[in-house]
């Protein structure tokens, strides 16, 4: 999944790694160690997360305490929406921003508890396997209807689809056309011009045998197909009506949600008006509690944050999606005592790591003393310290199901480094005064973390080159194949909570290319075999695990980086809101649930 940089960003991100300069989640607060995460309780931990049944798919969604209709909820934003249109979709601002006006096959359900639920949204389940995992099936529930009160069929459903094949279809998630009709690029030849010209995919690949239902017949088993289908490409687009204008879709999505566009001012200003069409029983999610959504643009953080710490005027009935504290207005938030039942400080769906280059490092040993002696602390603590991120032990989010709280080179331990072992571990391998070539983006917030790496290093026994990279081309030359770099920074956010959106394209050895996710150059036979044995498990929760494990066998057996911290998101909102809550698998503020006091 991606996510906007934040803080000086180093440029675009590519799939779902998060390239930016610094943390994705909120800064702001003191520095420290980072191995202290702020109070209260943890709405990623790994038993949060589950299939819902077909009663939990059901609506109305349940009533959030003291929520009333109307009124106008402002929203804060630094970036305009590159996208409103779900095909490209992937970035996490939008991917909140949709939830109001565009519904997909299954979504997820989070509760005030902070519970997640993935259920039927505009299916009546989460999908029914057969085929040994390669077939699935979805029927829609009744009542479904577009703003203009056309009722959505399959057809509709298998026009999101099939619009994907369309060469303009580039941004967004491309998993269920890849499984369909082949992984990489591939897959545009079964259908190069979209369903533009009037051509459709084949029943045996894509079936709609009825207006109620869509029958996926991929062409390896995939367990994560309910994960699959919730993203915000596989829902409904009018195949009807001249209505699906390709590209320029863009600019008007037509709705299926409790909102719609009202009016878009490219840049500046996105307004959200009630859809009368929506019916809120057959929706377990969502809520129609405001008369609009007044979403502005190009607020930058700092000042969104000031703004609602000061809760004046029209801003105590405004908020952010992604728009963070950050440090300068950091330690008011946190020693305003007002600001308290206004905040969350939350774990999100993305790890940052330092990637070592395999290719160059090739002895084990010195890469697990570059392990032990990489002050996470230290670093963390130059973009907000705790209140940013949390130390990290391994490689995956503990959003993720199946997640394990395993630490095997004791960063939580010692958060700032273990420089006695990184010298006992290099004099065994006999690399003493190790050179070590340190990239990173020429950011003010990586420029001081690279003091404090070099510092550590050089503590540890290695010798260091810095190499400054710009931010703008940072993540072309990490990705490049012969880079002439041993160890870097990187970051990575699941698309849905399994560890399949995290594990293959990171460490799958057959992914090794220039523009790749296989940042640490791995190729490894044993570890490509384990990525196909698990791909091939048809139930989503014994899968969720084996990813767990091999994740933690790559990480201690070919130790190819070193997980720094996990991100945070700190949020603030003025106080004439609520029903604000973290959606945790986005790593935003949820608005479905949001009203005006």
């Amino acid at each position: 999944m991606r996510n906007r940089g934040r803080l000086g960003a180093v440029g675009l991100a590519v799939g779902a790694l998060l390239l930016s300069a610094c943390s994705s989640g909120g800064g702001g607060g003191e520095g420290g160690n980072g191995n202290e995460p702020p109070k209260g309780p943890d709405k990623n931990r790994a038993d949060n997360y589950s299939l819902g049944t077909r009663a939990d798919s059901t609506g109305p969604a349940p009533e959030v305490p003291g929520s009333k209709k109307g009124g106008t909820v402002n929203v804060l934003q630094r970036d305009a929406f590159t996208y409103l249109d779900p095909a490209q979709i992937y970035y996490a601002d939008q991917l909140t921003v949709q939830m109001l006006y565009n519904r997909s096959l299954t979504s997820y359900k989070i509760d005030e508890k902070g519970q997640v639920k993935l259920v039927g949204d505009l299916a009546t389940d989460t999908g029914k396997v057969s085929d040994g995992g390669k077939t699935w099936t979805y029927t829609l529930k009744d009542n479904l209807k577009f703003e203009d009160g056309t009722p959505i069929t399959s057809a509709d459903v298998r026009q999101a689809v099939e619009r994907l094949y369309a060469p303009w279809a580039t941004d967004g998630p491309l998993y269920i056309p890849q499984w369909l009709s082949g992984e990489g690029q591939e897959f545009r030849k079964a259908l190069p011009d979209g369903p533009y010209k009037g051509k459709h995919l084949p029943a045996s690949v894509l079936d709609t045998p009825d207006e109620k239902t869509i029958v996926f017949h991929f062409q390896q088993p995939h367990a994560d197909t309910p994960y699959a289908v919730a993203m915000p490409n596989i829902g409904a687009v009018p195949a009807k009506g001249g209505k699906d204008t390709g590209k320029n879709y863009n600019t008007r999505p037509v709705s299926s949600g409790p909102y719609k566009i009202e009016t878009l001012k490219a840049g500046k200003q996105l307004t959200l008006v009630r859809n009368e069409n929506w019916d809120p029983d057959s929706d377990p999610i969502r809520h129609q509690y405001p008369d609009r959504f007044d979403i502005r643009f190009g607020v930058q953080e700092p000042d969104s944050g000031r703004r609602l710490l000061a809760d004046r005027g029209s801003d105590k009935n405004a908020m952010s999606f992604t728009n963070a504290v950050t440090i300068e207005v950091g330690p008011s938030v946190k020693n305003n005592a007002d600001t308290k039942s206004r905040t969350f400080n939350e774990v999100q769906p993305y790890v940052d790591y330092m990637a070592i280059n395999m290719r160059r490092i090739k002895d084990k040993k010195v890469r697990e003393a570059l392990a032990h002696a990489l002050p996470n602390g230290q670093i963390l603590g130059q973009l907000g310290g705790p209140n940013a991120g949390q130390i990290a032990g391994n490689l995956l989010a503990p959003s993720l199901a199946g997640w394990k709280d395993s630490d095997p080179f004791g960063k939580k331990a010692k958060p700032n480094g273990d420089p006695v072992k990184a010298r006992a571990l290099l004099k065994e391998a006999g690399k003493e005064g190790q050179e070590i070539v340190y990239a990173y983006p020429n950011t003010t917030e990586y420029q001081k973390i690279s003091v404090v790496v070099a510092q550590a290093l050089d503590k540890a026994g290695f010798k260091v080159q810095k190499k400054e990279i710009d931010s703008n081309n940072y993540s072309t030359e990490i990705s490049k194949v012969n880079k002439k770099i041993d160890i870097h920074r990187a970051s990575w956010g699941a698309d849905w909570p399994v560890g399949s959106t995290v594990v293959p394209p990171l460490f799958d050895g057959r992914g090794v290319a220039d523009g790749g996710q296989n940042y640490w150059l791995l190729k490894d036979a044993g570890v490509d075999a384990e990525i196909d044995r698990i791909k091939g498990i048809t139930d989503v929760k014994t899968a969720s695990g084996e990813w767990v494990e091999l994740s933690e066998k790559i990480l201690t057996e070919q130790v190819p980086g070193v997980p720094i911290f996990y991100n945070r998101q700190w949020s603030i909102w003025g106080s004439g809101l609520g029903g604000v809550k973290y959606h945790s698998v986005y790593g935003t503020t949820d608005p479905t649930g949001v009203f005006v006091k």
